[in-house]
């Protein structure tokens, strides 16, 4: 068994590197705060995150079988839907993946 100051060691060392890790970011972004691009990116990147995961939600609807495509659209529809209403992204979110998720798992297909 290692001694008690080895373990010692050990213990400062994977702290010190995690916090070093961890607060990097931070310190390497604090230069940029009056940065006119991070300004851009903060208010046109959640749109483009919206956009991605509406193409991944997308990407693999199929209309030629049941249940046609409806969970997908009824639960982009009430996320479009809870965002309008409620100006609240994450409420959209939330409540449109549990829907889906809902649909998906709880609901068995339409009759052919």
């Amino acid at each position: 068994m290692p001694s008690t100051g080895y373990l010692a060691a050990a213990l400062v060392t994977a702290a010190t590197i995690t916090f070093a890790l961890r607060s990097v970011p931070f310190a390497a972004l604090r230069p940029l705060r009056g940065s006119r691009l991070i300004g851009y990116l903060g208010v046109h990147m959640p749109a483009g995150i919206m956009v991605i995961l509406v193409v991944y939600l997308l990407r693999d609807v199929t209309f030629d079988r049941s249940p046609y495509g409806l969970p997908e659209a009824t639960s982009l529809f009430v996320t479009v839907g809870l965002y309008v209403w409620r100006r609240n992204g994450v409420l959209g979110i939330l409540a449109g993946t549990a829907l889906y998720v809902l649909l998906v798992n709880a609901v068995p297909p339409l009759a052919s």
